[in-house]
């Protein structure tokens, strides 16, 4: 059996497939009373698995009449592949955060598998060995950035 994080994240991701716009709206005490869970847990959920590296944009606002906003965000042809994604990157990347980024890439259709598990590979904690963590996630954000930009370049030729 899956873990409930696991569950919940498939569960909001079916319900983002099943929207043309790629917007859902829900409020995060129906998702822990769906799930019989706390609502921390679903905010835990939505702050690790729809991040926008990972391709999501989320808005909330508690109290009342809150709500939690999700938005599935898609690459136009014409986007600049670099200059969307190289800002979210930043200066420090987590090996999680990569993961996340890359498999986003792919079902946007930028990469390939094939091309995803081999920048998966490359970027795992086990090749930068000898780094503090630290050390890891700047050296892993370099090299992200350095694949964006020839992924860009290679977008456009």
């Amino acid at each position: 059996m899956s873990s409930l994080s696991k569950q919940i994240e498939e569960y909001i991701k079916a319900l983002l497939e099943q929207e043309s716009a790629g917007v859902i709206e829900t409020q995060r005490n129906f998702l822990s009373e769906y799930f019989h869970c706390v609502p921390s847990q679903i905010n835990y959920v939505l702050s690790t698995r729809f991040t926008p590296l990972q391709g999501y944009m989320v808005e909330s606002r508690r109290g009342g009449g809150g709500f939690v906003r999700i938005v599935s965000l898609q690459l136009a042809e014409d986007d600049d592949l670099q200059d969307a994604l190289t800002e979210t990157v930043g200066d420090a990347l987590t090996q999680n955060d990569s993961e996340g980024l890359l498999e986003y890439l792919y079902q946007q259709g930028v990469i390939s598998q094939r091309e995803m598990l081999l920048f998966n590979g490359m970027l795992k904690d086990r090749v930068l060995v000898g780094l503090d963590k630290g050390q890891r996630d700047a050296v892993r954000a370099s090299m992200m950035q350095h694949m964006l930009a020839m992924l860009n370049m290679l977008r456009h030729t």
